[in-house]
């Protein structure tokens, strides 16, 4: 009897024991998950921004382009930049070919496109665009030996006309310039080389285009503004219907605006041209004036 006695409680001494050493360790064990789980949770927290696939065509600059390093960089990608800090939104810009920006809100592939699009009645058929932001006119390049003198001059049988593909300076040429042949290229690099080779007799796109294309080839080279147009003024785009990212793009323009921040680009990225707009007496992109 006093053999079992014993025995019992040698066994419920040792069942105490083993339980409070499962206490001692499970306290132990659960303080550090614990931390492990508040950290998580900050790092979820911190990751909670929606991010948005702005898409552009990084083929114009400074508006839409690369730096030095190959990362997307220009006008249009810091407005994104700081659209992102204003409506909480973490922003990854989308390299898209001019011809698949539309179709890219369409399907859902991005949620904004911003890359110097003019609104026009038919883009607007296809996608919302916001309140304007920028503006621009058109110009013509014109070989340097060219018997070419205003737009109306390239209207005649024999003249070849380069225009970037879906462009406004191709909608332009062909509601305006009917007799002229045009010669229809994916990108604005192709049709300035073909005017400045001579194969063809002008190219026409935006003023800061032509502008800067005349400048960087002056000997091949000549700007041709054309007078009594209508300006043509930049949106950003979304999809058809998303009232709520359109309703926030068009406040945080508001608030740019009326915070500098296009004093700020021009000075960061156009200070040049900026001047030289003035000297010419053009409207300037974010003067908004109608």
């Amino acid at each position: 009897m006093k053999k079992f006695t014993y025995l019992l409680m040698t066994i419920l001494i040792t069942f105490m024991l083993s339980g409070c050493g499962s206490t001692g360790e499970t306290a132990n064990d659960t303080a550090p998950a614990e931390t492990a789980d508040e950290s998580t949770a900050d790092e979820a927290s911190a990751g909670t921004k929606e991010t948005l696939i702005v898409a552009m065509e990084l083929a114009y600059p400074p508006f839409e382009t690369r730096d030095d390093a190959g990362e997307p960089a220009g006008v249009s990608v810091d407005l994104m930049k700081a659209f992102g800090e204003y409506a909480g939104y973490d922003i990854r810009i989308e390299n898209t070919s001019w011809d698949g920006l539309i179709p890219s809100l369409q399907t859902g592939a991005a949620d904004i496109v911003i890359s110097s699009m003019t609104i026009t009645e038919e883009r607007k058929e296809l996608i919302d665009f916001s309140d304007p932001y920028a503006n621009a006119l058109l110009a013509v390049l014109a070989g340097a030996d060219s018997d070419i003198a205003s737009v109306n001059d390239l209207n005649q049988a024999g003249k070849i006309l380069a225009v970037k593909s879906g462009s406004t300076g191709h909608m332009y040429a062909e509601k305006n310039l009917p007799e002229t042949e045009l010669l229809v290229l994916p990108d604005e690099s192709a049709c300035v080389t073909e005017v400045a080779q001579g194969r063809a007799d002008g190219f026409i796109y935006d003023q800061l285009t032509i502008y800067r294309n005349w400048q960087n080839n002056p000997d091949t080279t000549r700007a041709i503004f054309i007078p009594f147009q209508d300006v043509e003024k930049w949106g950003i785009a979304v999809q058809k219907g998303n009232e709520e990212l359109l309703n926030q793009i068009n406040a945080f323009l508001a608030d740019y605006q009326a915070n500098g921040g296009y004093e700020d680009l021009t000075e960061k990225y156009l200070a040049e041209e900026k001047k030289a707009f003035d000297e010419l007496n053009f409207q300037w992109f974010f003067d908004m004036k109608e």
